[in-house]
């Protein structure tokens, strides 16, 4: 068993918290990781995953549980892709910025404009990472899925795991518990072959943030050069010696309101409406149909609304720190709350709590948090 001498998870997340856990399983092939999480599923113990650990604010009282160490690493072509792509299975524990740069490398587009971003493969599904207009679910096709229920390691198709907005069936939500309690081992993506010539980019998010008219005829590597530029420039590209990357990237998710509580807010705040559910496929009996079939009112489409901005226009500049705390929002990038070095996960927390209720005093709106929270509540 890959069991090892508990780490103080401070010096496993990115947000810089956390005690060492009661217990911690380090596991570094496919068989080790499953036979860690069945150990730790037979004995009852409370228990969570950690990749990268950009996406955890742990408490500072010590976990009593499990924690198991994802440490798995490789990609490997796979057959199965449509005409005009290439699959790509990948083992969860694979560092994810090294993937894209994979994909870049070998000409294959649909995730370049996820560069950067800080974390493991497996955890990209969980709350279906995205950036400037691509998310995981576009290019996802399966996963190789470990059931705590079963035991069992099953393929399941993408369309199983019900990926919206930054969430899952896979995701724990703040409040909330996953819907499905299961550990991703594997996952397959299909990528279209770009190649290495200039050609134009798809998506007018990705153009707007790139600079560039829809005719505009660039690379792959210029792509991902542009991103990591422009991450590095919101203190969003894990570096030691920046403070502002010592976070777990947007600490708020961009809200997801309805129409008419969107016009609520100030037209200054940027927003973007989100593609509307197709309407239901309807079923009239032939003996009751006249010849017509009224058409039902299509529903106005939700709206993603700029938490950063909602944050700012509630009172919070670039850099905001409550006195005496160490914890404070980066000089960056007003989504992002940073351990400003030594901060506690209460200072984090407390600092989360003081802007959530600002942003709903002013705007009516509750912000939600991004990352798993573990022994801790804001």
């Amino acid at each position: 068993m890959p069991e090892v001498t508990p780490l103080p998870l401070a010096r496993l997340t990115t947000l810089r918290t956390g005690a060492a856990p009661a217990r911690m399983y380090d596991a570094h092939t496919t068989a080790e990781l499953v036979d860690a999480l069945r150990r730790v599923w037979d004995d009852g113990d409370e228990w969570f995953v950690i990749g990268g650990g950009s996406n955890l604010l742990v408490g500072d009282e010590p976990f009593e549980g499990s924690v198991v160490r994802i440490l798995t690493h490789g990609i490997e072509p796979v057959s199965g892709a449509r005409d005009g792509y290439a699959r790509l299975r990948v083992q969860a524990g694979q560092n994810w910025d090294e993937l894209v740069a994979f994909a870049v490398e070998h000409g294959l587009a649909g995730i370049t404009a996820l560069s950067g971003i800080p974390g493991t493969a497996g955890a990209a599904p969980v709350q279906n990472v995205g950036a400037y207009g691509q998310e995981i679910v576009q290019t996802l096709v399966e996963v190789e899925l470990l059931d705590e229920d079963t035991g069992e390691v099953s393929t399941v198709p993408a369309s199983e795991l019900e990926l919206g907005f930054r969430t899952s069936v896979l995701k724990h939500h703040y409040g909330s518990v996953a819907r499905r309690r299961a550990v991703i081992v594997s996952l397959t993506l299909e990528l279209a072959e770009w190649g290495d010539a200039a050609a134009p980019v798809r998506g007018e998010q990705l153009r707007t943030a790139l600079g560039l008219a829809p005719d505009d005829a660039v690379t792959l590597a210029w792509v991902r050069e542009r991103i990591l530029d422009i991450r590095a420039r919101k203190g969003m590209v894990l570096d030691d010696a920046d403070p502002d990357t010592h976070s777990a990237g947007s600490f708020f998710q961009n809200a997801v309101v309805s129409a008419s509580f969107a016009r609520t807010l100030p037209d200054a705040c940027p927003r973007w409406p989100m593609a509307p559910d197709p309407a239901p496929t309807r079923v009239i009996p032939l003996d009751s149909y006249a010849g017509l079939a009224p058409m039902a009112p299509l529903p106005e489409p939700e709206v993603k609304v700029s938490s950063a901005w909602l944050i700012e226009h509630a009172g919070f500049g670039k850099g905001f720190r409550l006195p005496r705390s160490r914890a404070g929002l980066s000089t960056k990038h007003a989504l992002a709350l940073t351990n400003r070095g030594g901060a506690t996960a209460g200072e984090v927390a407390e600092l989360a709590r003081y802007i959530r209720l600002r942003v709903s005093a002013e705007f009516g709106l509750i912000l939600q948090p991004e990352p798993v929270l573990v022994g801790v509540e804001i």
